[in-house]
């Protein structure tokens, strides 16, 4: 770890063991960027979500299952749950290790936050048998290994709200400042195209510099959209939902994403666009029942052009992740 990477608030901690040594979460999916957020801004979600099974071991040792034969890697340096975990118990004051069993829901290259799944529901669940001696924001601090290992690049913006909970907000990444943003009662629609979009792939592809009068709208949409959020003004969420620099690069990545993203707006969605960099697209609507018209054009759109498709309908995750069983 280098000093970039060590917070000035880090510290040796003695663990509480849980009793148990063992538990059971439920790592949720989540949604990162916001259309407009690059980086900054995050959601977590109700479905998907990964299964994870954490052992505590009384050695200083990772140890990473694929429980339903998905090829993980089992070198936990290269696993995204195994890194933050390592991490973790470097700060640690007695021999303490961790094995890991996981069941991949949340297929990698969705757009849909699996590796933060990974990650999240490892340092939780780990945290959880440790004592709880780690506040949130290291949890996220340990996370965002796991994201790197994924993309090349320490983001928070899906760890995040997976630990909140909620929407978050990721100010800063150094230091770490994390705020927690109201999140009003909005039903999301998800369409996951069966093909695969590289998180590090789809970060080379945009652009290094934006023109000045793009990034002024975007701030725009930015300081509207968590305006919005927090005012429960759903028109100025909907209005704010507009990318002006990231989705005009990364939509040509993704079969159909113009005709969903307009079709899903004539049927009554407040707006909604690439899920982290896809090739998942997501939709909010006011009410269940648009949700799921919604749904129904993603799936015609996506059926007509040929291109297998999962969708959901769900809602926002206002916890993170869950404890099943300790």
């Amino acid at each position: 770890m280098n000093a970039a990477d060590r917070q000035p608030e880090q510290r040796i901690n003695t663990p509480n063991y849980s009793a148990s040594g063992f538990v059971k979460v439920l790592a949720p999916g989540t949604v990162a960027n916001l259309v407009c957020g690059f980086d900054v801004l995050g959601m977590c979600l109700n479905e998907p979500n990964d299964l994870m099974e954490v052992k505590l071991l009384q050695e200083k040792k990772i140890i990473i299952h694929s429980a339903d034969g998905y090829p993980l890697p089992s070198d936990p340096a290269q696993n995204t749950a195994g890194a933050p975990l390592i991490e973790m118990i470097n700060e640690l004051d007695t021999p303490t290790g961790f094995e890991v069993t996981i069941h991949k829901r949340i297929k990698p290259g969705s757009g849909i936050g699996s590796s933060a799944a990974s990650a999240a529901g490892a340092v939780v669940a780990a945290n959880h048998l440790l004592g709880n001696i780690f506040p949130n924001k290291d949890l996220v601090r340990f996370a965002m290994f796991g994201e790197k290992v994924a993309s090349g690049v320490k983001h928070a913006d899906n760890v995040a709200p997976c630990i909140y909970g909620g929407i978050t907000l990721i100010r800063s990444i150094h230091p770490l400042d994390i705020i927690s943003i109201p999140s009003p009662d909005l039903f999301v629609t998800i369409v996951h195209p069966q093909i695969e979009v590289r998180t590090k792939d789809a970060r080379q592809i945009l652009r290094k510099e934006v023109l000045l009068k793009d990034a002024i709208r975007q701030w725009g949409n930015i300081a509207g959209l968590v305006a919005g959020f927090m005012q429960a003004d759903l028109d100025l969420i909907g209005r704010s939902l507009e990318d002006v620099i990231i989705e005009p690069v990364r939509s040509i990545l993704i079969p159909g994403f113009d005709e969903v993203k307009t079709k899903c707006k004539e049927t009554g969605a407040l707006g909604g666009g690439i899920s982290g960099s896809g090739p998942s697209i997501f939709m909010l609507s006011r009410e269940e029942a648009t949700a799921i018209k919604v749904q129904t054009v993603m799936q015609d759109i996506y059926n007509r052009i040929g291109i297998d498709y999962h969708t959901y309908v769900t809602t926002i995750n206002k916890t993170g992740v869950k404890i099943l069983q300790a």
